[in-house]
């Protein structure tokens, strides 16, 4: 899965906007959202949203979550914590990303939200590169991993399949070598066997 289609799916997620036009129900795919009146807010997918606010069709309304407070507090237990800890959303970052390309002015300190969210995903990626040096190291054939986003599994996927078929080589090298070491013993010890009779 590449990180568009992450993006893809993350667009389902619904938000709350505040429409400037007024417009009846829209029936979507996803299901029936509006009716669209200036002032009042709706809840949308997030795709929507996006094309809105995009085209100046609405404000975006920030999202619990996405405030500087709620963050921190995300940021600070996730350093405290060994594992991974639960996140304010499914696709967090993705949706965070959407939201603050689009609707900077819509967020406020967008830019101390942005690093923020910076910091999380660093705190996550070191947890996750180490989680991933240890299932390597130790040769596990599986492993569970709880409270990842989509996004960042995909971002240490391309890595495990080579990790493994370099150590796959490696390891039928080095079995090649063993048998071909006592294969070479065990021919020694039977010339020399044979020779002092």
């Amino acid at each position: 899965m590449d990180p568009a289609e992450i993006e893809f799916l993350a667009e389902k997620e619904s938000i709350n906007i505040v429409p400037n036009f007024t417009h009846g129900v829209m029936h979507l795919i996803q299901g029936d959202v509006g009716p669209f009146r200036p002032g009042l807010p709706v809840s949308v997918p997030l795709w929507l949203a996006v094309n809105l606010r995009q085209r100046q069709r609405c404000r975006l309304v920030r999202p619990d979550w996405l405030c500087v407070d709620r963050l921190e507090e995300v940021r600070d237990q996730e350093k405290e914590e060994a594992l991974f800890t639960a996140m304010p959303t499914t696709n967090i970052f993705v949706v965070a990303n959407l939201i603050l390309d689009v609707a900077t002015a819509d967020i406020e300190k967008a830019d101390v939200v942005r690093t923020v969210l910076k910091d999380i995903w660093d705190i996550r990626q070191a947890k996750l590169r180490k989680s991933v040096d240890g299932f390597i190291q130790g040769g596990h054939l599986h492993s569970k991993l709880n409270h990842l986003q989509l996004i960042e599994l995909n971002n240490v996927r391309p890595l495990l399949p080579h990790a493994f078929d370099q150590i796959n080589r490696l390891n039928l090298a080095t079995a090649g070598a063993k048998r071909a070491t006592q294969s070479s013993n065990s021919s020694r010890s039977f010339l020399t066997n044979s020779l002092s009779y």
